[in-house]
């Protein structure tokens, strides 16, 4: 493969002048676009005001947002002036937040207003209150030494805090000279952006990425879906987390794409923005893929202009992918495998690839990354069909976790391999399955069981949408299988059929001891399921039952 040695302001300042009147950013809902000669030109306005507040290379700027249009205008403003652009999960609340603004050293705080019932600019000020008694750019906060500006991404005025257009017309004023003399200061090795791990198990921890990890990552996942710049890309993802940042921005820039963006996400405007905007990607979740297709206005839009994307996130049924396929167009669509700490893509099914591969498996090696199934007790690598634990190496390899030297080598060995806490098996064609996940591992009376294979056993059950299976704490065995079920709409099943259908079928030890009908699973941010919080609310919902975990 080849790897590009580019920042990834080059990248947008490239197809600024090889495809200047090209569009690079649209939001259909407000019918707001930008060129990528006039995203460019707002990017170096931003990247020169920031300069003057202080930003330079290697200073920590957060973003806490929803995908608002200047979202990523401050992505690329960042990277054109060497600094890190630290992503704050949109679902955070007061102590996450202060956790991370101190854990990154964050210098620079760029808010919007909040979701649901988080007032960012309100939690913004418990954090720093000074902000309300101080000039900007003086900033001395108590609780945070490093903290010196808060940005407020809008139009409005808050106390204490600059704005965007501010900040652009500052910027304006000032000569692009002196981005210019300010790019020889990094270059593409540079950690350019820094993603906490969603903390479903610990504290999280920042992961240090590189303009040439994330956007050599980007391009190699664009090409696996045949990217060109004819392909416009509904990305409903939030842009926080990798998933929209990497393989949506990173994908869409590196190959010249249009981005149709959401500020959130909501199945009727995607609907709305494909069939105004003729996409041909669509990138989503399972939930969100369900939550389109099951909309009752779903007919009323035109699907047939779309071509591929990526479903990733969790198991993909295959009755959902059988209907992605037929009543969304999208015939090549793909899935990637990937963490955090690998930029994140480590393996894709292919746009071209069968049916049965797109929903059996997470594809094989993208180009330039080695993957192994690796034995997690001999260091050997596994055999084809043999459960290890999936790793790999190569250029998407985060430079490490930040301030944290000690956690970085629990997770990349001596070879250079990076060990995901993945099972997975590799088959002879050299696509992988992922079976599991070390820590969701059950272990019942000192059986292994592994919940992924459960989990596909029991989506074969009609009346079945979606399924998760967890540990249930129990007396005798150490741990139970509980299985969390949610139901297809009018259907109707009880306890006993779940066992019925299981018996026979699969080991005893695996039929699921509980099984409670859910109507949501608890989720991270970026819309991962929460395994631990499974086993915290089967206790719950035994409680209500009258039911002793036995």
């Amino acid at each position: 493969m080849q790897l590009f040695e580019r920042t990834l302001g080059d990248w947008l300042e490239y197809w600024a002048e090889v495809q200047p009147d090209h569009e690079f950013i649209v939001y259909s809902d407000r019918d707001l676009r930008f060129t990528y000669k006039q995203f460019n030109e707002r990017v170096n306005n931003l990247a020169k005001g920031l300069m003057h507040i202080g930003v330079k290379e290697g200073t920590k700027v957060g973003i806490w947002a929803t995908n608002v249009p200047d979202w990523n205008t401050f992505l690329f403003a960042t990277a054109k002036i060497g600094a890190v652009l630290v992503t704050v999960n949109t679902n955070y609340k007061q102590h996450e937040l202060e956790y991370l603004c101190d854990n990154a050293d964050i210098h620079t705080l760029c808010i919007s207003n909040g979701v649901f019932d988080s007032d960012y600019v309100a939690m913004t000020y418990e954090m720093a209150p000074e902000l309300k008694n101080q000039p900007r750019g003086y900033l001395e906060c108590s609780k945070l030494p490093f903290l010196k500006n808060a940005v407020y991404i809008g139009q409005e005025k808050k106390r204490g805090m600059y704005n965007t257009a501010e900040l652009i017309l500052l910027g304006s004023t000032k000569s692009n000279s002196i981005l210019v003399d300010q790019r020889k200061k990094f270059d593409c090795h540079d950690v350019c952006n820094m993603q906490y791990t969603s903390g479903t198990t610990g504290f999280p921890k920042g992961v240090m990425l590189t303009h040439h990890n994330i956007t050599n990552n980007g391009y190699s996942i664009g090409q696996c879906m045949h990217y060109t710049t004819n392909d416009k890309v509904c990305l409903p993802v939030p842009l926080f987390h990798c998933f929209g940042i990497v393989l949506g921005m990173m994908s869409i820039v590196t190959n010249g794409c249009t981005a149709v963006m959401l500020e959130r996400f909501d199945p009727l405007v995607v609907l709305a923005s494909i069939h105004k905007e003729r996409c041909t990607s669509l990138y989503g979740v399972p939930t969100m893929f369900i939550a389109e297709l099951q909309h009752p206005m779903f007919n009323m839009f035109d699907m047939s202009s779309l071509r591929t994307g990526i479903m990733a996130g969790s198991l993909c049924p295959v009755w959902l992918m059988e209907e992605v396929y037929e009543k969304m167009n999208m015939r090549e669509i793909t899935s990637v495998y990937g963490l955090t700490e690998t930029s994140p893509g480590m393996t894709q099914s292919h746009a071209d690839d069968p049916f049965e591969v797109k929903t059996t498996t997470v594809g094989r090696d993208l180009p330039g990354i080695e993957v192994r199934v690796i034995n997690p007790d001999t260091l050997e690598e596994c055999a084809v069909g043999e459960q290890g634990e999936m790793c790999c190496r190569g250029y998407n390899i985060m430079k490490g976790y930040y301030k944290n030297e000690k956690a970085t080598r629990e997770v990349i060995d001596k070879n250079g391999f990076l060990h995901s806490g993945d099972l997975g098996v590799k088959d002879e064609n050299g696509n992988y399955r992922i079976t599991g996940r070390i820590k969701d591992m059950i272990i019942r009376g000192g059986e292994n069981i592994y919940p992924r294979e459960i989990e596909e056993f029991l989506y074969k059950m009609d009346g079945i949408l979606d399924v998760q299976v967890a540990a249930v704490p129990s007396k005798k065995y150490g741990e139970e299988v509980g299985a969390f079920i949610i139901l297809k709409e009018g259907a109707k099943l009880e306890s006993s059929d779940i066992t019925e259908f299981c018996k026979g079928n699969i080991s005893r030890h695996k039929i699921p001891k509980y099984v409670f009908f859910v109507d949501a699973f608890p989720l991270t941010g970026s819309g991962k399921i929460q395994k631990f919080k499974l086993k915290e609310m089967s206790l719950k919902l035994l409680e209500e039952q009258g039911v002793s975990p036995q």
